[in-house]
């Protein structure tokens, strides 16, 4: 999955309790097929006291959904869309949006 969704890109939820909801990917994990988004997914988790959380007690993260649960926000039309493989100048791979046909990246 080279073509797929990258860090920093905007994605739409498409299933769950955040359906609906748009936010910025922290990061991809595609071995597993998850990817952690900005204030999605937002979790409670016990913490002892370490070097980190000097004072420990309840913290709220993010945690991992799966990936085949997000579309990627095009840019240009700010809307979900599928990704195509568009092969521009000399045979290198760019990704494009299915709906207004721009180039991504």
């Amino acid at each position: 999955m080279s073509l797929g969704i990258k860090k920093e890109d905007t994605v739409h939820v498409l299933t769950g309790k955040y359906k609906g909801k748009q936010g910025r990917v922290l990061s991809v994990d595609k071995t597993a097929g998850r990817i952690l988004i900005e204030k999605i997914n937002i979790i409670k988790k016990h913490m002892k006291p370490n070097k980190t959380y000097a004072q420990g007690g309840i913290i709220e993260k993010e945690a991992p959904i799966q990936l085949s649960n997000v579309m990627l926000v095009c840019p240009k039309c700010n809307k979900p869309s599928k990704i195509a493989a568009t092969v521009i100048d000399g045979g290198k791979k760019h990704r494009s949006c299915k709906k207004c046909k721009e180039v991504i990246d």
